[in-house]
């Protein structure tokens, strides 16, 4: 994947080099390497040889709670954003880190903007994989929009008038 902005010890960075290589589509055989795969394509390679080293997708109708048994041999999630309007990855992404308590790499796929980096990072996103028709350096500047923020997050549950 190219345009891939990370946060590495609470810095955001432009990913170099990332080996993960996100198939929407599973044709066999699979590429070697490092790859994210669809949920349910992820589970039946992971049911005829388990390798815990694949990261696995989810769309926006896939439901979070059936990854349950499996979140801790999972090492990346990639929540895809088909739209920069369909915001149910930003809830799937809360769940995941609020409710499951998973603290693997999650990453934003699809239709990733600027304008969209501060907030998914509230919501506990790590990577992002912007759009690849615009510029990652011009990107890394979303994720320093909001100085303040008002309300609870997952990188701060307290709401403002209770952080004094």
């Amino acid at each position: 994947m190219r345009n891939v902005i990370a946060l590495r010890n609470g810095e955001a960075q432009l990913l170099a080099e990332d080996g993960w290589q996100l198939l929407r589509d599973v044709e066999q055989p699979l590429p070697d390497g490092l790859l994210i795969l669809p949920f349910t394509d992820w589970l039946e390679r992971e049911a005829r040889q388990p390798t815990g080293r694949d990261g696995l997708w989810l769309g926006p109708d896939d439901e979070i709670e059936a990854l349950e048994p499996w979140l801790a041999q999972v090492p990346l999630i990639a929540i895809d954003f088909p739209s920069f309007r369909d915001g149910r990855g930003y809830s799937q992404a809360y769940l995941l880190r609020s409710r499951l308590g998973w603290h693997g790499e999650l990453r934003a796929v699809g239709d990733v903007l600027r304008d969209q980096l501060s907030h998914m990072r509230q919501c506990g996103f790590d990577s992002f994989a912007v759009r690849e028709d615009k510029c990652a350096e011009d990107a890394l500047k979303g994720l320093a929009g909001m100085s303040v923020l008002y309300g609870r997050s997952v990188i701060e549950p307290r709401p403002l008038f209770r952080r004094r």
